[in-house]
């Protein structure tokens, strides 16, 4: 059971973190340690990493556009940020091949409305996330199953996170993805696009 700098030091070693977010509690760890998170939770490489991240800024390295695509998307992002809506966007090549091992060119990218996770996220930049759960399972809610789940995973100090309590709303985000001319779901939480 860890603080913040204890998870941070965790990441910094190459390890791998949970810590929770508004939607479900997350895996992590840094972007170009991505293919750890797939081993953990034997998950197929068609299933993409997202970025978590703690302000739109910190996206820039990874996410390639015109200025007009990024003005669009920064918009879009102002509007639902923090929450629960992830972007799928053209990606630069800072973004490591682990991360999306089947479509490198595209890249999902979210801020979580969760305190923790934000400050968190301040710290570390951002970083490579998933569901926390094996693959093809539910998401695990509690910190206490993921512990028991993943045990080499380091978890939030059980004073501010006891195990046995469920965090976020157990819903996933919505994904959408930039198609050049607007956005396609790509699967429906509750938030919904314009069209």
């Amino acid at each position: 059971m860890a603080s913040i700098s204890e998870l941070l030091q965790t990441l910094a070693d190459g390890g791998v973190i949970s810590f929770p977010t508004d939607t479900v509690p997350a895996l992590a760890t840094l972007p170009a340690q991505g293919e750890q998170i797939f081993n953990l939770k034997q998950r197929q490489p068609d299933k993409p990493l997202i970025l978590l991240g703690a302000a739109w800024e910190n996206f820039a390295p990874y996410v390639a556009g015109t200025a007009t695509e990024r003005q669009q998307w920064e918009a879009i992002a102002r509007q639902y940020w923090p929450g629960p809506l992830t972007l799928v966007l053209p990606a630069t090549d800072q973004v490591p091949t682990t991360m999306n091992p089947q479509n490198p060119g595209t890249i999902g990218i979210r801020i979580p409305n969760q305190a923790f996770a934000l400050a968190l996220l301040r710290h570390s930049q951002p970083l490579a996330t998933t569901s926390a759960n094996r693959s093809g399972q539910p998401p695990l809610t509690r910190f206490g199953d993921i512990q028991a789940t993943f045990p080499t995973v380091a978890v939030p100090s059980a004073v501010d996170f006891p195990p046995e309590q469920a965090w976020g709303t157990g819903q996933p985000s919505t994904v959408a993805q930039w198609t050049g001319a607007g956005w396609q779901i790509l699967r429906q939480g509750s938030i919904f696009l314009p069209g």
